[in-house]
């Protein structure tokens, strides 16, 4: 199957500095990519310009089979981006915020319900006011969007920040069954334990560029007779 991102040569500028300088970089279905690099080194950029949120000054820019560098808008509704700012309103409700992102982006409605009780946005925490929301909360609405969404394409800027223990485990084994299903997740995190998420590849943004790329190693299975050796104290 082709690639679902596929960038060579982008270049991103922002006011007159630029944040991507001639970075190349493909992602295909199924795939789990670790972003990693140091702060401004260029991750958050390179999520952003697969959203169609940074405009392209240069380059080709491939994002599920579009063109985003001519025409960004066209893939948003498949996209799925949670960054740092969440992009709620304050003024709404959770369960308003989340029915409104999936209007707006041509969503099933009523999936919205079961997403918000998979991250226990019931009752009267449903009905609270992003505003009145803890920091946990307010990611939590974020993601219950997202999940109800079901995009092609998940782009996540730290998402276990501020997050207990137990939503993590919910986001990990729904990305694990979208991947399982074709899904693709691009992942910035500076975290070194990923929970159940585990990497396909680790790429290295450094200077606007992707400076490595690696993909994970399967583990060598076990000798059985080896091990049965090693347990009864037996040394060759």
């Amino acid at each position: 199957m082709g690639s679902l991102v596929s960038f060579k040569n982008v270049i991103v500028i922002s006011g007159n500095f630029p944040i991507l300088t001639g970075l190349d970089f493909e992602a295909g279905p199924g795939e789990i990519v670790l972003v990693k690099g140091r702060n401004g080194a260029g991750k958050t950029s390179l999520l952003r310009a697969v959203a169609g949120l940074a405009r392209i000054t240069r380059g080709s820019a491939n994002v599920l089979g579009v063109d985003i560098a001519a025409n960004p808008a066209d893939v948003r509704h498949r996209i799925g981006l949670l960054g740092h700012e969440g992009f709620l309103y304050e003024d709404l409700t959770a369960s308003e915020n989340v029915r409104f992102v999936l209007k707006a982006t041509r969503s099933d409605p009523s999936k919205a319900e079961a997403a918000m009780a998979s991250l226990g946005l019931t009752g009267r925490l449903g009905d609270l006011k992003v505003a009145k929301m803890s920091a946990g909360q307010r990611k939590k609405v974020a993601l219950a969007a997202l999940l109800a969404r079901e995009p092609e394409l998940w782009l996540l800027d730290e998402p276990h920040a501020s997050l207990d223990s137990w939503t993590r485990g919910v986001l990990d084994a729904t990305l694990n069954a979208k991947v399982s299903r074709g899904a693709t997740v691009l992942l910035v995190s500076h975290e070194s334990h990923h929970g159940s998420l585990v990497p396909t590849r680790t790429v290295e943004v450094g200077g606007g560029k992707i400076i490595s790329d690696t993909h994970a190693t399967k583990p060598v299975p076990l000798d059985p007779l080896a091990v049965a050796e090693q347990g009864s104290g037996n040394v060759a």
